[in-house]
């Protein structure tokens, strides 16, 4: 199983509409993706972020189905630009010693694949973790 975590901080600039329909996309994501088990999104609780959301996933095969899905795409649009600090990382029980590997792979072919994708993510302000791509300020 992966857990792929998501904690943002919004900009100040960002409105309540806005960040409200941004959760909501996240929500939908977890709803509508088929290879994601479980979710949650909400306050994230004892750190500097905002807000968090988890999507539990059975595999590298769902993994890259949650990344290519419409509604992933959709939140991506609409959400990234709202964004000033972002981190996404993933926690696993695989046995693969490979796994990190893996995910980042998936990731890196997402990024080359989607060039308005890759440019809303290096206008990121702050980004790390296991998606980010290299050179990412964090």
């Amino acid at each position: 199983m992966i857990y792929h975590h998501n904690r943002i901080v919004f900009k100040t600039s960002a409105t309540d509409e806005q960040r409200a329909e941004a959760l909501a996309s996240l929500r939908n994501q977890g709803e509508k993706i088929d290879a994601v088990t479980r979710y949650v999104v909400g306050k994230d609780i004892g750190g500097e972020y905002e807000y968090g959301a988890v999507f539990a996933i059975e595999d590298l095969k769902g993994y890259w189905e949650y990344l290519t899905a419409p509604s992933h795409a959709h939140t991506d649009r609409i959400g990234l630009p709202l964004v000033e600090k972002f981190v996404s990382y993933d926690t696993t029980d695989s046995d693969d010693p490979e796994i990190a590997e893996k995910i980042a792979e998936l990731h890196a072919r997402r990024y080359s694949g989607n060039p308005a994708l890759a440019k809303l993510v290096a206008d990121l302000p702050s980004y790390s973790g296991s998606s980010a791509p290299a050179g990412q300020p964090g």
